[in-house]
């Protein structure tokens, strides 16, 4: 693997349920300190690297969400399994999967488990079964037991699976809702870094649980632009009705008009168009106006602050794995690098 895609790989291998994304923070740290003039971490936990540029030139803040979709424990049954609720997954597809959680005494696996389907009755089969009816097998055989592997009320987790390269420019991962806006984040700060633009890059927190990072960051920041970095829902897949096709795979950079926390601010939507095209970069419009990004939570700061959203299309976000394509990645960072360039000249 490149050295560019080993890092997407560590973003999406690590461990960031909502509200714990230290690792991710230090991840980033070690990719962008050198290359920022100074980098803070704030009470929440965002962590944000400042490109002081010339004055006369607008301050932009890049934000992308380092936390994950994830699964908190509830109960522990005196059989030793696992009670959870979730954020962000839908149950039709939490039987069979694997989790990792962190416990008080390191990583704990389990799976998320049902009863037998031999012994279900065919409504039990045909049927998406509700979270209350589910539990996670960490291999306990009491509740004594899972509490001594480490395994409490609260413990946070998250799916269990390894970064893969599917070969041609595909790659497999988990997190990749917001990994790959990390990775863009990343990579636009790092080619900017000698630029004269202001630049405040945002790994924000808490992003699944309401954009509750960008908002508090944003504040600080005070930009007078803001660019959320996302991964967005893809839906080119066998059974889908072609107006629901929101986004495709290697249609470039997907930019939102509208969703149900933001309206993209003209001029940002129309100054991505235009260095899209007179860059040659392919995009791709967000179709179906459904989700939010932390684009909802900065334009809504202070006095407002004009913002849009570029995305990487990503298949199954919000599950297990998605999938990605290089190519979508290389032109999501092309497309910001140069859009702020642009916006930055006026």
């Amino acid at each position: 693997m490149t050295k560019e895609i080993q890092l997407l790989g560590k973003l999406s291998n690590a461990f960031g349920p909502s509200g714990m994304e230290e690792d991710i923070v230090q991840i980033l740290r070690n990719e962008l300190e050198r290359f920022a003039d100074e980098t803070l971490v704030d009470k929440l936990g965002n962590v944000m690297f400042c490109h002081k540029g010339k004055k006369g030139y607008p301050k932009i803040m890049l934000s992308a969400h380092m936390d994950e979709v994830g699964f908190m424990t509830t109960y522990i049954e005196e059989g030793g399994f696992l009670r959870f609720d979730t954020w962000g997954i839908t149950n039709n597809i939490l039987p069979g999967q694997r989790v990792l959680f962190r416990g008080e005494k390191g990583f704990l696996k389990g799976i998320v488990g049902t009863k037998p389907p031999h012994i279900m009755t065919p409504e039990e089969q045909n049927k998406i079964m509700p979270k209350e009816d589910l539990f996670i097998d960490i291999g306990a055989d009491s509740n004594v037991q899972a509490n001594v592997k480490g395994a409490d009320v609260g413990m946070m987790g998250v799916f269990d699976v390894e970064f893969t390269d599917l070969g041609d420019g595909y790659f497999r991962g988990k997190a990749l809702d917001d990994r790959a806006g990390c990775f863009v984040l990343a990579e636009a700060f790092k080619k900017l870094h000698n630029s004269p633009y202001n630049i405040v890059a945002v790994g924000s927190v808490q992003e699944e649980l309401g954009m509750r990072g960008a908002r508090t960051a944003a504040w600080q920041v005070d930009p007078d632009y803001g660019l959320a970095l996302e991964g967005t829902f893809v839906a080119d897949v066998p059974g889908t009705r072609p107006d629901r096709v929101s986004s495709k795979i290697k249609g470039g950079p997907v930019l939102t008009i509208m969703d149900r926390a933001t309206f993209t601010h003209p001029h940002i939507l129309k100054t991505l168009i235009k260095t899209a095209k007179e860059k040659k970069i392919p995009y791709q419009f967000k179709k179906v106006p459904v989700g939010a990004t932390d684009a909802g939570a900065i334009h809504l700061t202070k006095a407002g602050v004009p913002s849009g959203t570029v995305a990487v299309p990503c298949r199954y976000i919000h599950g297990p794995v998605s999938i990605i394509h290089i190519d979508d990645l290389k032109n999501s960072v092309r497309l910001v690098t140069e859009f702020i360039q642009t916006v930055s000249a006026r």
